[in-house]
């Protein structure tokens, strides 16, 4: 494929003006439209009887739950100090005034998660390894389904209804994304596999033209791996070198030495937005003002932030940005990145193929202008939707009271955790998500999750990707519950009662 079948100028827009608008997806909300053309094909189940949720139209709690739990004791069961999935009643639909956040409690969301549901090892799903991968809820599985059985295509290339159809839906996908981050236009997104993809590309693209001999790329000790194995590829071809930001008892990033580590060598400050295996959440937006009097520019790995609270690049004044759809409800295998609009403008092919071109021959080739410039080949169209499809759900919600919730279970769970004889919680940033990576006195992170797993309790253990940030509290391993807006108070006490269950089997 040398260019396009149809003209770039004339590719479907994200939003069709609407006299435009005919059948099919040809719509202002190419999901919607999808799921109202495709609603016979697509599964329309409800949740099981065990669900613990009612059919009751009474509304659901609106805002955060403040009251803080009493202290838990290993002889006395943990009382929720916040909303329980077994007690309060909620609606079949999310409520809110037209254009407005719908309120949110956590047992509204777990109506839509199919697989929470289920049993393993004969009981009930209890998923905290969210850090991982979140779970899919039913709209997104839907989506996916009708739009292999009666909407797929190629995009961008085909003249025919589906190709203007998919195209359209595509390019929704990415005004969404430039919405949900708060970017100031779709053409500064760029989709990819995911965070790890985005990741290599700013190096193999932007590093490889910008680094050279001497030049600092500083990275702080929490970041995962594929923040930290990418710069140290580039830095190698580059003969840049990678200057880790070294960490305070807490976790938190010691800026300190940030500040003096900073100076007219270093050329890109690399940091995530939360930690995967400390839950910290660093000041970026300050590291970020403070990188770019040094004239560097900063990468923000957003990943772990995402699903948790709102972000707005503008605000971070971040350079680049990139996240995975998997970490927020959305399919394996599609994320995007962010890059301002005058940095993407100056990178170059990263990948040759269809899409990035305008037109080959062999005496040269001209390429698409970004962000298609960035994307070569067929992209993962279907991955595109469903994220669309996960966005729209997430959205839907109000982000402060998911926030709020979040937070009040993750002290709850704190405070459950600490009952257990031997466990030892890693990290104590102020300002942290709801990751809660431990360690229990006389047994292997392996056992744990093993002896979990038997009470249907998933949890993630090993190095998390982030060996040196568990290097900094003198460990190769460790085990982590990771809590999302479908958690619950009743399953941090399970999670808790069993950990209590192994220690006495020891």
């Amino acid at each position: 494929m040398t260019t396009p079948d149809v003209p770039r100028s004339l590719w479907p827009s994200a939003a069709p003006a609407p006299d435009a608008l005919s059948g099919g997806l040809t719509s202002a909300d190419p999901v919607t439209a999808l799921a109202a053309a495709l609603a016979t094909s697509t599964v329309t189940g409800t949740a099981p009887s065990t669900a613990p949720v009612t059919d009751s139209l009474t509304p659901p709690v609106t805002g955060p739950v403040t009251a803080a739990p009493s202290a838990p004791s290993a002889a006395h069961p943990v009382q929720p100090a916040i909303p329980s999935a077994q007690s309060t009643p909620v609606t079949t639909e999310p409520i809110g005034l037209p254009g407005q956040p719908a309120a949110f409690s956590p047992e509204l969301a777990r109506r839509d998660f199919p697989i929470l549901h289920r049993t393993v090892n004969g009981h009930p799903l209890v998923w905290l390894d969210n850090g991982a991968t979140t779970q899919k809820p039913r709209q997104v599985i839907e989506t996916l389904a009708g739009f292999y059985g009666s909407a797929n295509s190629n995009i961008h290339r085909g003249a025919h209804t589906m190709a203007r159809e998919a195209t359209e839906a595509y390019e929704a996908g990415r005004a969404a994304v430039a919405r949900f981050l708060g970017a100031a236009s779709p053409d500064d997104i760029v989709f990819v596999r995911g965070t790890t993809e985005g990741i290599n590309l700013v190096a193999q693209t932007w590093g490889r033209a910008n680094l050279g001999p001497g030049d600092d790329i500083l990275v702080p000790v929490l970041e995962h791996h594929s923040n930290i194995v990418p710069w140290q590829l580039i830095a190698k071809e580059t003969r840049a070198r990678v200057v880790p930001v070294p960490l305070q008892p807490d976790g938190q990033i010691d800026l300190d030495a940030y500040a003096d580590l900073l100076s007219m060598r270093t050329q890109l400050v690399a940091v995530s937005q939360a930690s995967n295996v400390l839950g910290t959440v660093p000041p970026v937006r300050e590291m970020t003002a403070l990188a770019h009097r040094y004239g560097a520019k900063v990468l923000v790995d957003g990943a772990q932030a995402v699903a948790h609270f709102p972000v707005d690049v503008q605000d971070l004044d971040a350079d680049f940005y990139v996240f995975s759809g998997h970490k927020l409800f959305a399919p394996t295998g599609i994320g995007a990145l962010y890059a301002k609009p005058e940095v993407m403008r100056n990178m170059a092919p990263w990948q040759g193929g269809g899409n990035m071109i305008e037109s080959v021959d062999f005496t040269g080739t001209t390429y698409a202008p970004v962000p298609h410039l960035l994307e070569a080949g067929t992209g993962h169209i279907s991955g595109v939707v469903g994220l669309l499809s996960a966005l729209n759900w997430l959205t839907s919600f109000d982000r402060d009271a998911i926030a709020a919730y979040e937070t009040s279970l993750m002290a709850y769970a704190q405070q459950a955790l600490a009952t257990v004889p031997g466990l030892e919680l890693l990290g104590s940033a102020p300002d942290r998500i709801a990751v809660l990576t431990f360690t229990l006195a006389g047994h292997d992170p392996s056992t744990i999750a093993d002896w979990l797993d038997r009470d249907g309790i998933a949890i993630r253990a090993g190095h998390h990707c982030a060996q040196p940030a568990l290097a900094h509290y003198g460990l190769e391993s460790a085990a982590r519950a990771s809590l999302a807006l479908y958690n619950t108070s009743e399953e941090v006490d399970k999670l808790v009662a069993s950990l209590h269950r192994l220690q006495q089997a020891a």
